[in-house]
């Protein structure tokens, strides 16, 4: 006699993005390897077994969570890029977008810069070293065509500059809460006034 297979519970659209945004926290706060599915399970108010029903393993959480916030950022980022925008002006957009990514995934955003340096060895995860390198190359290529343009200073380092942009707005991951005092835009329009204009009065 056949043996009868465990029937395939789809989740709900919504219901699989709560169990993700629960995932998300979990392995956010501890680490992807120290995270557990019977930790995830725990944290949704399930059993482990019940979460195998919706998703085979810790890692396939995992590469949603992942895909699904580059998906959704790389959408803003290639709207951006494709208008007719001077340096600086791109520069804010990309700033702007990078907040309102904060803010709609704020523990994936964590993760990714936790984790992405190990796991874009991995077959399944080599997007996440694909996006780095356009992520890079976007961010260089406004830069130096600012330089050029004579909308920033043609002293300027421009890799150094890259990595002080980058790591001053995406560090933001680790003290940002949603529906906080600050909406993203006011935030990157804060960022933006001390990366672009300093922060000392102008004397002149």
């Amino acid at each position: 006699m056949p043996t009868k297979k465990k029937p395939q519970v789809t989740a709900s659209p919504r219901r699989r993005r709560e169990l993700l945004d629960t995932a998300a926290e979990v392995f956010a706060a501890q680490g992807y390897n120290a995270t557990t599915v019977r930790k995830i399970a725990d944290a949704a108010g399930m059993l482990a077994g019940s979460l195998y029903y919706h998703f085979d393993s810790k890692e396939s959480m995992l590469d949603e969570i992942l895909s699904t916030f580059l998906t959704e950022l790389w959408e803003g980022y290639d709207t951006v890029l494709a208008a007719p925008l001077g340096p600086r002006e791109t520069i804010e957009a990309l700033v702007t977008e990078s907040f309102r990514e904060i803010d709609r995934h704020r523990a994936a955003v964590a993760i990714y810069q936790k984790e992405s340096g190990h796991l874009s060895a991995q077959p399944r995860f080599h997007y996440l070293a694909d996006s780095q390198a356009k992520f890079e190359k976007a961010w260089l290529g406004t830069l130096e065509r600012g330089v050029a343009e004579g909308a920033f200073r043609d002293e300027l380092d421009i890799r150094l500059t890259y990595r002080f942009v980058r790591d001053t707005v995406w560090v933001a991951a680790s003290w940002y809460r949603p529906g906080g005092r600050h909406s993203p835009e006011e935030i990157a329009r804060q960022y933006l006034s001390m990366v672009l204009d300093g922060i000392a009065v102008r004397t002149e």
